[in-house]
C-alpha cells in the first residue's frame, strides 16, 4: 500500500544523492560491446568481465585495466597492430580558462553539470592552475587527477 501524507504535512525534499552506480560504454575488441551499469568505484576490468571478456586479437597492453571508470565513460580496446591517438599532435588540450560548455563534457568524467560548474567557477575566479579545479563543486581529487593530462591554464 503506497504511504501517504496529510495535506498538513510538508512535503520532504531529499537532498540529491551521488548515484551508486556508473553507465559507461565499451567497444572495439571485446565480447559484449554494449553500454553497462557498474557500481560507483568500479574499474576497467570490471567492465570487461561484465561485457563477456576481451578477444583474442585485442591489444590489453594500449588499455589500463586498472582504471577507475566515471560515469559516461565510452572505452574502446584496440585490436592488436591498431595504433590509438597518442602523440602530441592528435591529442588535443582543453585550456581551462577559455573552453566552451561542449569542450569541458568531452572531458571524461564531466557531463553538464560539471561542465557548468567549471563555466561559473571562472566567471568569478580565472583559474591560474590546474590544482584549482579541485575548488569546483563536484571535482574531487580523483577527477582531477584524470583530468590533469588533458587540460591546460593559460
Amino acid at each position: 500500500m503506497p504511504l501517504q501524507t496529510h495535506p498538513t504535512e510538508p512535503a520532504q525534499q531529499d537532498e540529491p544523492q551521488e548515484s551508486l552506480y556508473l553507465i559507461v560504454e565499451i567497444k572495439g575488441a571485446i565480447k559484449q560491446p554494449g553500454v553497462y551499469e557498474l557500481p560507483n568505484g568500479s574499474r576497467l576490468v570490471d567492465l570487461i568481465v561484465k561485457a563477456g571478456g576481451l578477444l583474442a586479437e585485442s591489444d590489453n597492453k594500449q588499455i589500463n585495466q586498472a582504471a577507475l571508470l566515471s560515469d559516461a565513460e565510452s572505452i574502446y580496446v584496440p585490436v592488436i597492430g591498431e595504433t590509438l591517438a597518442v602523440n602530441e599532435e592528435e591529442e588535443k588540450l582543453v585550456e581551462l580558462n577559455t573552453a566552451e560548455l561542449a569542450e569541458l563534457q568531452t572531458l571524461p568524467g564531466i557531463g553538464p553539470a560539471k561542465a557548468q560548474a567549471i563555466l561559473v567557477f571562472r566567471e568569478q575566479t580565472p583559474f591560474t592552475s590546474i590544482e584549482e579545479l579541485s575548488l569546483v563543486d563536484g571535482i574531487g581529487d580523483k577527477t582531477l587527477e584524470r583530468l590533469r593530462p588533458l587540460v591546460y591554464v593559460k
